[in-house]
């Protein structure tokens, strides 16, 4: 009916109406037919989203077990630095203190030396 010679206005119109017609049936038919198979897929998206989402979330509670993790062995190395300065620290000063009783001890064997030799030459003065 394309070449038709008597291609009236009415009759290509009525010829357009039919193939819309006709596709917008078509469309429904197989809309309806591919309906099971649609809410399959969407179910199938749907466990799919979720498994995605858990394992996020698995990765996402190693990650905070990790950083935990390594918080924890940097507080305690930080913990043992700390020690470690107290310690030297007041080894260093144990020493100092050691250092000064010996210079004061030896100040005063010393003094008591100088002291000693001034009482005898007196004594052999007199």
């Amino acid at each position: 009916m394309r070449y038709a010679r008597n291609n009236e206005l009415t009759d290509r119109r009525s010829a357009a109406a039919e193939a819309k017609a006709s596709l917008l049936t078509a469309y429904r038919a197989a809309k309806t037919a591919a309906e099971p198979s649609n809410a399959a897929r969407q179910a199938e998206r749907i466990s799919l989203a979720e498994a995605r989402e858990a394992r996020r979330a698995e990765r996402e509670r190693l990650k905070h077990d990790e950083r935990t993790r390594v918080e924890t062995l940097a507080a305690q190395e930080q913990a043992a630095l700390e020690a470690a300065a107290v310690a030297e620290m007041a080894a260093r000063q144990s020493a100092d203190n050691a250092r000064i009783s010996r210079v004061v001890e030896d100040e005063a064997a010393r003094k008591a030396e100088r002291d000693r030799r001034y009482a005898a030459r007196k004594a052999r003065q007199a």
